[in-house]
């Protein structure tokens, strides 16, 4: 599971609403292979086992994959391991030209260092201003937006051009005259009063807008972001991101001095409006370039070849400790890994008895997950090695080889989060394939819309639900070594592994050879 950065840029978390389930239908799987013969998913499923999980396991989680830090050697090891288990199945890569490996391209973004310049006069990174990505442009326009926000009839954008601009806003919200708010229309204060929010939701509004970069300022948390500066300068430490997305538009935090300077009518003034100014961002970065990769294979599909199941895990897990202590990360996430192989040869063992997927299914490992579901963002975001049209479904599989402490009854059980988000037909299908071939306990816990957890967006599955593709999440959920040295392979429930992994195999050996895709008959938020 990822580590959540504080900020988006610097403190962005996104909140998003999750979901409770839906009742089953036994109509979902009318057209689904039968498993009477020796050619069924009943066998091939029977080909993963406690003892084959388990050697993948000792090794994938060993010390000598040192933890698998994204681009440290460890993860080199790990992406080679996964490779080789492909080629030795015969599964091909998924890119045409034979590379199991999607390079993604990543940096470390660290404080950067500098100056701005605004007529002349000089303030200084740390001190007047925060930032933490590099600018180095020189602007003549500065738009006001005041608050920065458009919800509903309000727009603090009407009638502006913000193209290519730096806009300034200040936090809070308007009021009415009778000091109601706007947005709410009552006294209670809306989410854009809500500090580790609204930012995220002000720089992503001003975005599509056009903007440059957002000149922000807010007196009541600037000594709060200051704090976080210092200790990420103290510590030398930054956020991992897509090295595509490092020069996404700028977000600046001014004190009272800077904003004097450049638009000392602020404070007071609601009004937006444009006004020109001299500013000369001389804004240096310190980033540290790193390089990584996504394993992609893939079983083409022997009707229906052009549409495409994604299975999914992340590969990567957080490495070794400040003293020197391994994080094997044996559940997280080297459960799903090895279940991804096994349930993959199960899949090739199918095909190779004439029986294969009638749709491609495609193997995801991903990178970066524990860096903020980067390797998955990268796939869907930015270079999607099928189409995402076409994709019918992803079922990711992240952490499942372990008991959640805080749980009571079944221990024969898995966590489905996601399953009815977009499509009723695949909620339905995964109830009746459980019934049909596993009787797992499907526990529903953290599917909750108020799981204070929000784990519906914290694995790679919600970069594929974010463009409407139907997914399933699988999960344990968390237990005392989640994120600890102590998640090592001896502490694994294989025979929960294996049931586990089996429930996933027929639930994609279901979706892959249905008539129909899956129907999306529910929008993503």
């Amino acid at each position: 599971m990822a580590i959540f950065d504080f900020m988006k840029k610097v403190l962005l978390i996104v909140t998003i609403l999750t979901f409770s389930c839906n009742s089953s239908q036994k109509t979902v799987v009318k057209d689904a292979i039968p498993n009477e013969s020796n050619t069924g998913p009943v066998t091939f499923a029977s080909t993963i086992t406690e003892d084959e999980l388990k050697e993948h396991l000792y090794t994938y989680a060993s010390d000598e994959f040192e933890g698998r830090d994204t681009g440290k050697p460890g993860q080199k090891k790990a992406v080679q391991y996964i490779k080789a288990e492909y080629e030795s199945l015969g599964i091909p890569a998924l890119k045409s030209n034979g590379d199991y490996f999607q390079k993604v391209a990543l940096s470390i973004s660290k404080v950067p260092i500098g100056k701005i310049i605004i007529n002349g006069k000089s303030f200084l990174q740390g001190e007047d201003f925060l930032t933490f990505s590099k600018t180095d442009w020189q602007i003549s326009d500065v738009v006001y937006v005041a608050y920065g926000i458009e919800e509903g009839d309000y727009s603090d954008y009407a009638d502006l051009d913000v193209t290519n601009k730096m806009v300034l806003m200040k936090s809070g919200e308007p009021k009415n005259e009778d000091g109601s708010y706007v947005i709410s229309g009552s006294d209670e204060k809306s989410i854009w009063s809500n500090m580790s929010e609204s930012i995220g939701k002000r720089m992503e509004l001003a975005s599509e807008k056009g903007a440059a970069g957002v000149l922000y300022y807010d007196p009541d948390n600037f000594s709060r972001y200051k704090r976080y500066y210092e200790f990420m300068k103290k510590n030398n430490s930054g956020r991992m991101q897509l090295r595509a997305e490092a020069n996404d538009n700028s977000l600046i935090l001014l004190n009272d001095d800077f904003v004097n300077n450049l638009y000392p009518k602020l404070k007071e003034s609601d009004t937006p409006i444009p006004f020109s100014t001299s500013i000369d961002f001389q804004i240096e970065s310190a980033d540290t370039i790193i390089d990584s990769e996504n394993v992609a294979a893939i079983l083409k599909g022997s009707e229906k070849p052009d549409e495409y199941l994604v299975i999914s895990s992340h590969l990567d897990h957080i490495g070794v400790t400040a003293d020197g202590q391994i994080n094997n990360g044996a559940d997280d996430d080297g459960s799903g890994t090895v279940a991804m192989l096994e349930i993959a040869e199960a899949f090739k063992n199918a095909a190779d008895k004439g029986v294969g997927p009638k749709r491609s299914i495609v193997f995801l490992h991903v990178t970066g997950e524990e860096k903020g579901l980067l390797g998955s963002k990268y796939y869907t975001d930015y270079e999607p090695l099928v189409p995402l049209e076409s994709t019918v479904a992803n079922l990711n599989i992240d952490m499942i080889g372990r008991i959640d402490p805080k749980r009571s009854g079944n221990r024969n059980y898995i966590y489905l989060i996601g399953s009815d988000k977009l499509s009723t037909e695949l909620h339905e299908l995964s109830e009746l394939v459980n019934t049909k071939y596993t009787g797992l306990e499907l526990d529903y816990t953290y599917n909750d819309e108020n799981d204070p957890n929000r784990f519906y967006y914290r694995s790679d599955h919600y970069n594929f639900a974010k463009n409407n593709i139907p997914i399933i999440f699988y999960f344990n959920g968390t237990h005392e070594d989640y994120h600890r040295p102590g998640d090592t392979p001896d502490k694994i429930n294989y025979d929960l592994l294996k049931n586990r992994s089996q429930l996933i195999f027929h639930t994609a050996w279901e979706v892959a050879n249905r008539e129909d895709r899956l129907l999306v008959d529910k929008a993503s938020k």
